[in-house]
């Protein structure tokens, strides 16, 4: 006990020390991290040697409780389990942008059992955080999806709908869209191009369009248009409100040519008065 002891006092101290010295914040946490791992591996070496002469007699004692162990630590089994899938596979990593287990959220750190995660969204609306900190057993990367929003490809393709008034002038409507695309997204594509093919060597992919894209369609009540484009992960709310910004202004711009759609109701005929 004394030993173990002494181990965390050095590794604590260590660890302070060391994060002082420190200034990137990445290299920073796998300090931490490293200096907790050999920390644990010193404290089995030295149980080790301490009962090195009692070692027969231990292994025929864990032998015979093994079973009823395993049963009732199962879950902490697997979430070591997962740790060491995440660690091996690279599921995720901190810093990246993941669901589990319907959570939504930045990782910050990767721990033996847990996955500790900033949480984004529920009632925030947009990719923002809440300020709660989610705490995820590491089971959970076999029991549901892992979605990862950055791991591989650090971008999203995302959408928006506007909706022009039938008998606005379209084709402006539409030029006025792709010249808000360009001025401000297209600063995406160049990067995006340089990671897809690394996806494409990884992965069983085919080709897809980074470019923005402007497509139309027409409804009972207005003409749609959906500007598709790529934007970095982080930045989806804020890219939405300038493209917003930026296509409604030109609207207003056009003296009426071209105009927001709503929803309009026309009333054909009414019933006879008895």
């Amino acid at each position: 006990m004394v030993g173990a002891v002494l181990i965390a006092l050095v590794a604590r101290v260590l660890q302070a020390v060391g994060t002082r010295r420190v200034s990137d914040n990445d290299r920073r946490y796998r300090l931490r991290k490293t200096i907790s791992f050999f920390g644990y591996a010193a404290t089995v070496v030295m149980i080790l040697v301490v009962f090195r002469r009692n070692l027969g007699g231990l292994s025929v004692a864990l032998g015979v409780t093994g079973a009823g162990i395993a049963f009732a630590l199962q879950e902490v089994i697997a979430s070591f389990a997962g740790w060491f899938a995440v660690t091996l596979a690279s599921f995720y990593r901190p810093g990246d942008r993941v669901q589990l287990g319907g959570i939504k959220g930045d990782v910050i750190d990767i721990g033996l059992l847990r996955t500790t995660i900033m949480e984004i969204g529920e009632w925030v609306d947009g990719d923002l955080y809440t300020g709660r900190i989610v705490r995820i057993a590491n089971s959970f990367v076999f029991k549901e999806p892992v979605f990862n929003y950055s791991g591989d490809f650090p971008f999203l393709w995302d959408e928006i709908r506007i909706p022009v008034r039938t008998g606005s002038n379209w084709k402006e409507a539409r030029t006025i869209i792709e010249s808000a695309l360009a001025e401000t997204v297209s600063e995406y594509v160049p990067e995006a191009q340089q990671w897809w093919p690394r996806l494409v060597i990884a992965f069983k992919l085919e080709e897809a369009s980074l470019e923005p894209a402007v497509t139309l369609r027409v409804t009972d009540n207005w003409i749609e248009f959906t500007a598709r484009y790529v934007v970095d992960y982080r930045k989806r709310r804020t890219i939405r409100d300038e493209l917003f910004t930026r296509i409604l202004s030109a609207f207003d711009a056009t003296g009426g040519r071209v105009q927001v759609g709503s929803q309009t109701i026309e009333i054909v005929g009414t019933p006879p008065q008895a």
